[in-house]
């Protein structure tokens, strides 16, 4: 025992010293997570409880044969230094949360009366609940809700208007002397709204860019979805927030944060005539400026099984990053997006496992199979931690009733009966890597290892589907949105098995289903050979294009894109492209080694160009915050042409 305790007391002290000394350009340990400036006092305050915790966890928690598969590279325990204490994320419904109003901690908010009131209060509310998660928030219904803030605001406007019109004429009865009284009304309130709409917007995308949370350590992780509400009032507030977005931030910078999720659906905005199609047509407009919105597809079969008209709570919505969760084994009655959300995930080392195959597809699946039994038993292992809390413990999430059902829990009550709202999931990473050691072809190249990829994806889907039936909880399968496991399992394989040629002979494992980063192949082909995968991951997928030049010169093509994305059976998608930024004279575009507008190299002794890039569905602002595995990742990206096709690619 004391050894143990000796040896657990060295790591932690080693990671110390590397947090301590090293700056985080030179640390990939304070570059885990690129939303964390690990140079920063709170950053560093973060690092150190965070890898303590792990070590912590790993020695004294986690079963013994898990924590060696974990540490040894076979799979990976996603927010380890969480592991008994919290969950992952949440779908927050604004609606329910705002009437009555809410408390966060230190006195009551009152249910606010206004869209000023109702968007500072979604920024309270994602702050406040990121305190008690170590995962995303995301708003489910945000055009719904903020919809109802405009409506107040405009009838406020309306009797504004009114004493207006008193105070000059006297009385209502002197109205008749002018042309169209209620025309004057209308404008007022309408001009008047409009203006207060979109500097709510505005207000919210600022501080959803400055607020922090955890310590001062990082701003939220916060994504808002929307597109589908078609009323005045949720048409205003999707057109204002988009075009606040747009506007950049005060130096006309992209903002990171909120994800914006675009809900796209075939009646409400795809088409022309379609009640939002100007909105839609406006999202693609930001999003090929500003790389937000990404989009969702209501249409999606696996998404459109559960969409009910009239009810935004069956509209399937996405976390930022990917997460997904939609079914309910343990409540069939109320397969909805509101208030749940992941309780945890783990991922397996697929790579590996077709490493020690030797092209042996049927001992593969048998590994793979072992692999699987231990994931479930260690996320049910977690799941009884988390199930033991109390609904004090998440002084937000479960006593202001985030979460489903936790408006009947007392501050001492169990939430293990609550949390089975939520998802126990699986995850991968390097389908590519996988398909290269077992067939020496990834599944951009060849169909049969499309078909092998698929199998193997499938099979997956098909032991998390007998699990929720064993045990009467969701499980699902995540596409995993891999940051620092992406290098740490490459870098550990390679140590094990040497450099192998389209396998471990790069910094990083292709990231979930994706075809490898460098793999030259038009848009097109990518987005049909990774669309069967979406209907697979049912905890969560996204796919990307990495566009060249400037989007906005070519709007159409942009949009094709999108339309591709939805016609494919993509669920969830995004459009990557070169956003960069001069911070000297405040061009935003394209910039190489020099800026096109004022001429400066990036090394002539000011600040460096800012480069915005996505890393997991998220954006950075500077790739200097990315580890190294994404650095290498970043720098091997090809562009997808808008052509037909490629190389030597067999059509699937």
């Amino acid at each position: 025992m004391a050894e143990n305790e000796a040896e657990f007391g060295r790591k932690v002290w080693d990671i110390f010293d590397e947090i301590t000394g090293a700056k985080a350009t030179d640390c990939n340990l304070k570059r885990d997570n690129a939303n964390i400036n690990g140079d920063t006092a709170m950053g560093a305050m973060l690092q150190y409880g965070s890898n303590a915790a792990r070590e912590y966890y790993l020695e004294k928690m986690v079963d013994p044969e898990i924590a060696g598969l974990h540490r040894n590279g076979d799979i990976h325990i996603h927010d380890l230094d969480f592991y008994g204490w919290t969950t992952t994320c949440t779908q927050i419904e604004l609606r329910r949360l705002f009437k009555g109003g809410f408390d966060t901690g230190h006195g009551h908010l009152r249910e606010p009366k206004s869209i000023g009131s109702y968007a500072a209060l979604a920024a309270i509310a994602i702050q406040s609940n990121q305190n008690d998660q170590h995962g995303g928030q995301s708003i489910v219904d945000f055009d719904y809700a903020m919809g109802d803030g405009v409506r107040l605001t405009y009838d406020r406007y309306l009797r504004e208007a009114n004493d207006i019109y008193c105070t000059l004429f006297g009385t209502e009865e002197g109205e008749e002397d002018i042309d169209d009284p209620q025309e004057f009304r209308i404008r007022y309130a309408m001009v008047k709204t409009c203006r207060d709409t979109y500097q709510a917007m505005e207000g919210l995308i600022h501080n959803l860019n400055t607020m922090h949370s955890r310590a001062g350590a990082q701003i939220p992780f916060s994504s808002i979805n929307y597109g589908m509400d078609t009323t005045p009032e949720g048409r205003m507030v999707i057109r204002n927030v988009l075009l606040a977005t747009e506007a950049g931030l005060g130096n006309g910078e992209t903002p990171i944060f909120p994800i914006h999720i675009f809900k796209v659906k075939e009646g409400v905005n795809y088409n022309p005539g379609e009640p939002n199609y100007d909105l839609f047509k406006l999202a693609c407009r930001v999003s090929a400026k500003r790389l937000f919105p990404n989009f969702s597809f209501i249409d999606a079969p696996y998404n459109l099984q559960y969409y009910k008209p009239g009810h935004p709570e069956t509209e399937v919505a996405y976390m930022g990053c990917r997460t997904r969760v939609m079914a309910n084994s343990y409540d069939p009655t109320r397969e909805i997006v509101n208030g749940r959300g992941n309780l945890s995930f783990t991922s397996v080392n697929l790579p590996r496992i077709a490493i020690l195959s030797n092209h042996n597809i049927d001992f593969f699946f048998e590994q793979l199979d072992r692999k699987i039994d231990l994931v479930i038993d260690q996320l049910l292992d977690r799941f009884e931690l988390q199930a033991q809390k109390k609904a004090r413990n998440y002084p937000f999430l479960m006593q202001q009733g985030i979460w489903l059902d936790s408006d009947n829990l007392k501050p001492d009550d169990e939430v293990r009966e609550v949390l089975k709202h939520g998802t126990l999931t699986m995850g991968f990473i390097g389908l590519a890597e996988t398909l290269k050691a077992l067939t020496g072809y990834h599944h951009g190249e060849s169909k049969e290892a499309q078909n092998l990829g698929l199998e193997i994806v499938g099979y997956m889907r098909q032991r998390m589907d007998q699990a929720t039936k064993k045990h009467g909880m969701n499980f699902s399968l995540i596409a995993t949105p891999a940051e620092g496991l992406s290098g740490r399992f490459v870098r550990m394989d390679a140590e094990k098995f040497g450099k192998i040629p389209g396998v471990t002979d790069r910094e990083y494992y292709t990231n979930s289903f994706h075809i490898p980063v460098y793999y030259d192949i038009s848009a097109w082909d990518k987005i049909k050979l990774e669309a069967p995968y979406h209907a697979l991951t049912n905890g969560g997928h996204i796919s990307y294009v990495e566009l060249d030049g400037d989007p906005t010169e070519n709007l159409d093509a942009f949009e094709q894109v999108v339309r591709c994305m939805k016609e494919s059976g993509i669920g969830y998608g995004s459009i990557n492209h070169p956003v960069d930024r001069d911070p000297v004279c405040g061009y935003t575009g394209i910039i190489g080694d020099t800026c096109p507008l004022c001429g400066r190299s990036e090394h002539d002794g000011h600040e460096n160009f800012e480069r915005i890039r996505r890393i997991t569905g998220y954006l950075v602002g500077t790739v200097d915050r990315f580890n190294n595995a994404k650095k290498a990742e970043v720098r091997d990206r090809v562009k997808h042409s808008l052509g037909t096709g490629c190389g030597t690619m067999e059509q699937v």
